[in-house]
């Protein structure tokens, strides 16, 4: 019987590297309901997810949500479906390109960057595998989600960890819990809103930060999302200047009957588009690329809800996706994370003749290879 999973090939003399797996949510393989079923299955299936009793859920999950949900999810995500694929993936993919290229220049030690989704493809087990293979004897896990909630960061690093059970030469890990106050994650977000207003105009009469719901019991058991929500909002109208009538936060995307963070932002837009509110902005600062979420439910749904109810203009101001003020963000978060593990005095000479010494010593030894 085999407990664990099968280890690359190894030679005597491989150059080791340290490995970064960039970790998001995940998307379906394509916006049909023969690929969002499997999607979907897996997602809710995860008790981070949703904390029902698992024969009840398991009755609910199969019987009702499965039969119905793949096909009204697959028409919102062709929505929003690009040439190129999925959004969030497409973003993610380039974040990890532009990434790579901006931490070479920073270091000089050998690294890999890897993409791994805790949902769908490509899997955190495969870009784990992919770190592997390329002999990373370190990996540094990144969440892509600057506010820590047990079901985002902590489903990613169950993740890890499942794959961690299974494997027999394990590599020293580090993960990075949140960046929600980081400066340079602020400065991001600000830069990403001044840019907005330049286009448009200058300031709104009101920007609305909305942010992932989760239920309430999530806070009220210890899970501290809300609060650094709250922080990174109350940071970034700091860096934009605004008072607190300028800027209100609000919570999206609520499930199911119970009561989940307040205030909802659908209950937001529909009181401010009954206040005639001439013009409101509305920023995802939860998010590190746009997906689904951001680009059918906030900028579609919620201008409808908005403007139906007589509100004015309606703006969504994109995600940080692949601008350089987020890249740098990420860049000076993984170099943070990353101390003692790299080097900007790597000498790659020195590093192939120490390789060659220890291939050397191992043959003396008996080695094969």
């Amino acid at each position: 019987m085999t407990y664990y999973n099968p280890e690359p090939s190894y030679q005597h003399g491989d150059q080791l590297k340290v490995g970064i797996l960039l970790a998001n949510l995940g998307t379906p393989d394509a916006p049909t309901s023969a690929a969002l079923r499997p999607y979907l299955r897996q997602f809710l299936s995860d008790t981070r997810i949703v904390e029902i009793p698992r024969g009840i859920w398991w009755f609910i999950l199969h019987g009702i949500i499965l039969r119905v949900r793949p096909k009204k999810s697959a028409e919102k995500y062709a929505q929003v479906w690009t040439p190129e694929g999925s959004p969030l993936l497409v973003h993610a993919q380039k974040q990890a390109q532009l990434l790579r290229g901006f931490l070479a220049q920073k270091i000089k030690s050998p690294f890999v960057i890897e993409l791994g989704m805790s949902y769908g493809n490509p899997s955190i087990a495969s870009a784990i595998e992919k770190l592997k293979a390329q002999h990373c004897e370190r990996i540094l896990v990144f969440p892509l989600y600057p506010q820590y909630a047990a079901s985002s960061t902590a489903s990613a690093m169950d993740a890890v960890f499942r794959v961690l059970l299974k494997t027999r030469n394990q590599p020293a890990v580090r993960s990075i819990r949140h960046y929600h106050d980081h400066p340079a994650y602020i400065a991001a977000l600000a830069d990403s809103v001044q840019a907005h207003w330049q286009m448009h105009g200058g300031k709104p009469s009101k920007l609305v930060m909305s942010f992932h719901g989760v239920p309430k019991f999530h806070l009220m058991k210890g899970d501290p999302y809300h609060c650094e929500c709250h922080k990174t909002a109350r940071l970034l109208a700091d860096a934009l200047g605004l008072n607190k009538d300028e800027y209100t936060v609000a919570f999206q995307s609520r499930f199911g009957k119970q009561e989940w963070l307040k205030p909802y932002l659908a209950s937001i837009l529909e009181a401010l588009g009954k206040a005639k509110i001439p013009r409101i902005d509305v920023i995802c600062p939860g998010f590190s690329s746009d997906c689904l979420e951001t680009l059918e439910e906030i900028a579609m749904e919620g201008k409808h809800v908005f403007q139906s109810n007589g509100g004015g203009e309606y703006h969504y101001i994109p995600a940080l996706n692949e601008s350089d003020a987020w890249i740098h963000a990420m860049t000076e978060i993984t170099l943070e994370n990353l101390h003692g593990w790299v080097s900007t005095e790597w000498d790659t000479v020195r590093a192939k003749q120490e390789a060659e010494m220890t291939k050397l010593r191992a043959q003396a030894l008996g080695a094969k290879q």
